[in-house]
């Protein structure tokens, strides 16, 4: 097993509430950054054809990005929508009365909550083990890199305009897939520091 999956097990076996189970399982298989995530706002999202655009200003690079969903990611959406409320955020803050997303923080602080016997993790490790499994799977790097919002250096980046769209979606996919999987399977080695 993964240290995403055992990581994504010990989130679904804890107390915290469940928009931050969605929040990081979302963080995971959509293989955005933390922010692009808990500042995102549902005018954003197309369920209905699973596109999520993410605006210009939330990029590190400073350039909108597509990220094509899975049918898992569609559902964990669907459903937050009914947690989230009225509220213009996926992940509004539960403190204070101004409608605004949550503390970049929290999601740090949820995990950290865990006790997990897992090594040096931090959240970007998801976007890592994602890129890994799928460069291991064969999958195109053009598209992977695409596909996490990475510029392409060199002359390769002045050239090459392809957005990959199929494939992007195709990887997110299989990606999710994967995570379900690990998700699910009954091989799980003891995943809390004993006290």
């Amino acid at each position: 097993m993964t240290t995403a999956g055992v990581v994504l097990r010990a989130v679904y076996a804890s107390d915290i509430r469940r928009a931050l189970k969605i929040a990081l399982h979302l963080l995971l298989i959509t293989m955005v950054r933390k922010a692009e995530l808990t500042e995102a706002r549902w005018d954003e999202l197309d369920l209905e054809h699973g596109i999520w655009d993410v605006p210009a200003e939330r990029m590190k690079k400073d350039k909108p990005h597509r990220v094509y969903l899975s049918t898992q990611a569609v559902e964990l959406l669907q459903e937050l929508q009914h947690l989230s409320g009225r509220s213009e955020f996926l992940f509004p803050s539960s403190r204070g009365d101004e409608d605004r997303p949550i503390s970049k923080s929290t999601l740090n602080q949820a995990i950290r909550a865990l006790s997990l016997d897992v090594q040096h993790f931090v959240l970007h490790d998801f976007r890592r083990t994602a890129s890994t499994h799928l460069h291991e799977q064969g999958y195109s790097s053009d598209a992977i890199e695409k596909a996490l919002a990475h510029k392409v250096a060199g002359i390769k980046g002045v050239y090459n305009r392809a957005e990959y769209a199929d494939q992007r979606r195709l990887i997110l996919q299989a990606w999710a897939d994967f995570v379900q999987v690990q998700l699910t399977s009954s091989n799980v080695a003891s995943l809390f520091k004993v006290a």
